[in-house]
C-alpha cells in the first residue's frame, strides 16, 4: 500500500513540475515581483518603442552592456540575430567610489574592469532593482587579495556606492526590464565589460602619464584589444584569461 501511495505521489508530483515547466518562465516569474510589475507597468512602453526605433525582435534580443569608468557612463548595446550590435541608449553613473584601475581586494571600494557577466538578478534589492555581475573572475582572483578579491558586485537603483554602479531607481527600472526580456528570449549571460576610459590610443597615452604603477599600464594595455576590436566591427570578442590574469584577444 505505501509503495503504491509513493508512486501515486510521484506521478502526481512530475505532473505538476510538467505543467509548470512548461508554463512558467523567466519574464512571468520576475513579473511576480512587485518592484518589477512596477517597472513593467512603467517602462513597458518605452522598452517597446526603443527596440522598434531599432528595428529589433524583441524575442530575439541579445544585449551587450559596457561601462566607462572615467567618463561614469554606463552603454547598453543590443541586437536580434547574428548581426552587428547596436547601441541602444546610455546611463550617467549618479554616484562613484575609488578610483580608475582594477578592484583587488575587499573594501577597497573600486569598481572593478575588465570582462563579466550579468549572474544575477535582484528584485529584493535594497538599491531598488539590481543585477550582480560575476566578479571576482579568473582574472580578479589571479591578481587580487588571496583569499579576499571581494564579491556582491552590482548594477543598481540609487546613488550610494562603494563599488558598485548605481544609475537611479528611475533608469535601473528601463536597464532591469532590457535585460529581462533579454534573459527571457534565451540570452543566458549578458556580458558587461568594464574599461577604465575609452581605450583608444589617446586614451591610453592619457592613462600613461597620469599613472605611474607599471603592471596597471600592462593591465590596461592587456584590455585595449578587447576594446578596439569591438569599435572596429561591433561584434563582441573572443576573449581569454591567461595564466598571469592577463586578457588576451583570440582570434
Amino acid at each position: 500500500m505505501k509503495v503504491k501511495l509513493l508512486l501515486w505521489l510521484g506521478v502526481v508530483f512530475l505532473s505538476i513540475s510538467t505543467v509548470y515547466g512548461q508554463t512558467s518562465n523567466f519574464r512571468d516569474e520576475q513579473r511576480k515581483f512587485s518592484r518589477v510589475k512596477v517597472a513593467y507597468s512603467e517602462k513597458t512602453d518605452w522598452v517597446t518603442e526603443l527596440l522598434a526605433d531599432n528595428n529589433l525582435d524583441r524575442s530575439k534580443l541579445e544585449l551587450f552592456v559596457r561601462v566607462f569608468k572615467e567618463e561614469r557612463v554606463l552603454e547598453v548595446w543590443g541586437r536580434s540575430g547574428n548581426i552587428p550590435y547596436k547601441k541602444l541608449n546610455e546611463y550617467a553613473f549618479c554616484s562613484f567610489s575609488g578610483d580608475l584601475g582594477p578592484k583587488r581586494a575587499e573594501g577597497d571600494f573600486q569598481i572593478p574592469e575588465g570582462i563579466y557577466h550579468i549572474n544575477h538578478f535582484n528584485p529584493f534589492s535594497n538599491f531598488y532593482l539590481s543585477m550582480g555581475i560575476n566578479y571576482p573572475n579568473k582574472s580578479d582572483r589571479l591578481l587580487g587579495k588571496k583569499g579576499a578579491p571581494g564579491s556582491n558586485i552590482y548594477i543598481h537603483g540609487g546613488c550610494a556606492t562603494i563599488g558598485c554602479i548605481p544609475i537611479t531607481d528611475d533608469k535601473i527600472k528601463e536597464l532591469y526590464l532590457l535585460a529581462v526580456e533579454a534573459r527571457h528570449s534565451g540570452q543566458q549571460n549578458i556580458p558587461v565589460h568594464i574599461f577604465p576610459t575609452r581605450l583608444d590610443e589617446e586614451g591610453i597615452e592619457r592613462l600613461s602619464g597620469k599613472y605611474t604603477d607599471s603592471n596597471l599600464i600592462v593591465f590596461w594595455k592587456s584590455l585595449q584589444p578587447l576594446y578596439l576590436s569591438f569599435e572596429e566591427t561591433f561584434y563582441l570578442p573572443k576573449v581569454r584569461i591567461n595564466s598571469d590574469g592577463s586578457y588576451q584577444l583570440v582570434e
